[in-house]
């Protein structure tokens, strides 16, 4: 009776756990296409991003309070703030900004295949860094991953503006400083706790971003059209702060390696909504060069 029980329940909890992970991957996806529906309206990079935080703010505020008043927390360090400081910077100020401004120049559809490149960033960084193993496995993961990239880019550039260039490689650059969080949270998030740590580490985004706005653009852009406060708020409940604890929820019930498994289906989502939504054009070659992308990366996954 007691077997069967346990069964049950670990039953759900996998049910629960991967709704959650295909939900924040969804959540996660649908942020290319918000933004790029906001870029039809008069607004930057810099003010979608702002206004992205800003209304993300009060509900991290809320859970960094519900922390600060449990007292069975262990108390953060001088060490801690200033990882969280930098770490916050990087992975979620600058990874975004660089992300917003490539937005502006190429398609949702890459974007995210770029975005999604993100763990062989993170295999490479930590073999050159920190003197990780890399072998044969993770050199053959990298050539499918970047030629399925050669392929989707190589096909855009009959479609897309001359900026192309510029568009992914400031979308490159976000992957990077997001690999770099990556690499430094293990043992922060280890520590400090996964809620915790990303309720903080976002206020410290929602500041600099804040600041960034503050001090380059006049308070009055601020008011914009209604489409672009929608597609903000939108951006901020569903592509942030929802997928963030889902996704906190699905490594609790189902670990992190199914968790980041059924992450791969993030670039899917985004070129399914970026052709029904956006009315981009989706050929033979992006389909084949997503499939090498998913393949490699998905190869390093598993490993």
């Amino acid at each position: 009776m007691a077997k069967n029980i346990i069964t049950h329940l670990s039953k759900r909890q996998c049910i629960i756990g991967y709704g959650m992970a295909v939900l924040a991957a969804v959540g996660f996806s649908a942020k290319a296409i918000l933004v790029k529906l906001a870029y039809v309206e008069p607004v930057d990079a810099v003010t979608l991003l702002a206004l992205r935080m800003l209304f993300s703010a009060p509900f991290f505020l809320l859970v960094a309070i519900r922390h600060a008043w449990q007292k069975n927390l262990s108390p953060l360090r001088g060490k801690d703030y200033l990882l969280l400081l930098l770490l916050g910077v990087s992975g979620y100020y600058l990874s975004s900004l660089f992300d917003f401004i490539g937005l502006q120049y190429i398609s949702a559809g890459l974007e995210r295949l770029i975005l999604f490149l993100y763990p062989t960033f993170v295999v490479l960084l930590s073999a050159l860094f920190l003197g990780k193993p890399f072998g044969r496995k993770e050199i053959i993961a990298l050539l499918l991953s970047y030629s399925g990239i050669a392929a989707v880019f190589y096909d855009q550039l009959g479609i897309q503006s001359a900026n192309l260039w510029l568009g992914a490689g400031f979308v490159f650059g976000s992957t990077l400083t997001y690999s770099f969080y990556l690499i430094g949270a293990g043992q922060a998030i280890a520590r400090i706790g996964v809620s915790r740590f990303t309720a903080y580490a976002m206020l410290v985004a929602c500041v600099a971003t804040l600041l960034q706005f503050v001090l380059t653009h006049p308070l009055q852009l601020l008011h914009t059209s209604m489409r672009v406060y929608q597609l903000s708020l939108l951006m901020a409940i569903f592509s942030t702060v929802l997928p963030v604890f889902m996704l906190s929820a699905a490594i609790r019930l189902i670990g992190s390696s199914h968790t980041s498994l059924v992450g791969s289906i993030g670039p899917v989502a985004t070129l399914f909504m970026a052709t029904v939504i956006l009315d981009e054009h989706l050929t033979v070659l992006q389909i084949g060069g997503a499939a090498l992308v998913m393949t490699g990366v998905l190869s390093l996954t598993l490993k």
